[in-house]
């Protein structure tokens, strides 16, 4: 069955709700891999001490306690995100400080009474199902001049890390993730990414391209955390296969991670990100 916009959403929703003790432990509070990023994403935007600066989309608060770190007394940030629990995470992991606070806030729905300087964007654009319409409204609650900063990973193929494990799962289970769905590199390649920032009404884009390496250690644990750490709706899915179907699969995804196996048995993916700047 197709999802629609509100269903989406919904299950966007409840799902990170559910993820995001586990993406702050596993990836959000290091600066590992994708997430070395977000210094990148920072420094190009050159935010100063005093700029007023919205995170949305802010998950548990990486990108915002970076920022929160170049501001003084003189600006402020704020961090916004639809799931309450990746709020109350971002509250407890970033320092109290009287110019930094959090709202739970939809990218295509969020409104305040003063303009930002600045609106940064990271591992989210790609979840939005009206990408526009969200980018309109990032428009809008900027200053003539403010500037964007996105940030989204690279086309499925230059970040193995994912395409490793999906590519194999949807030949076992085509709808493993359902109809209807965002396509999560569908802002993967540098001109699709700047042409859909252009037509939100953007100018002076610049997109810079990066690739992180990231190490999940060996197969066996790679393959062990997914199961782990994989979202609810999903393992329920895998959890329909049987026990010849798993190995089959498990087998697959191990051909698909050969080529970025070390000697020592260790696993390197390269990760590319692009992150792109723009001007309001």
């Amino acid at each position: 069955m197709k999802l629609n916009h509100t269903e989406y959403k919904q299950r966007n929703i409840s799902i990170w709700n559910e993820v995001a003790p586990r993406y702050h432990k596993r990836w959000a509070s290091v600066n590992q891999g994708p997430f070395a990023s977000t210094s990148k994403l920072v420094q190009l935007l050159d935010i100063q001490k005093d700029d007023s600066v919205f995170d949305l989309a802010c998950g548990t608060g990486v990108v915002t306690k970076k920022i929160s770190q170049k501001i003084d007394k003189s600006g402020f940030v704020i961090g916004g995100d639809t799931s309450v629990t990746a709020i109350k995470i971002a509250k407890k992991w970033n320092s109290s400080k009287s110019n930094l606070d959090f709202v739970n806030v939809d990218a295509e729905n969020f409104y305040f009474s003063k303009k930002f300087d600045i609106i940064t964007c990271q591992y989210a654009l790609f979840f939005f199902p009206n990408a526009q319409k969200a980018l309109r409204n990032m428009k809008k609650n900027l200053k003539k001049g403010g500037k964007i900063g996105i940030t989204v990973h690279g086309a499925s193929k230059k970040v193995p890390f994912f395409s490793s494990i999906f590519d194999a799962v949807t030949e076992f289970i085509p709808d493993y993730v359902p109809p209807g769905s965002p396509d999560l590199d569908r802002f993967g390649t540098k001109s699709s990414l700047k042409n859909e920032v252009k037509k939100g009404g953007f100018s002076k884009i610049s997109v810079k391209n990066f690739v992180f390496n990231f190490n999940p250690g060996s197969f066996e644990v790679y393959w062990r955390n997914y199961l782990r750490y994989v979202a609810k709706p999903l393992k329920k899915k895998l959890d329909t296969l049987n026990r010849e179907e798993r190995k089959e699969l498990k087998n697959l995804i191990k051909e698909n991670v050969k080529p970025y196996t070390k000697k020592n048995k260790t696993i390197e993916f390269p990760w590319e990100v692009l992150i792109l700047t723009a001007q309001n």
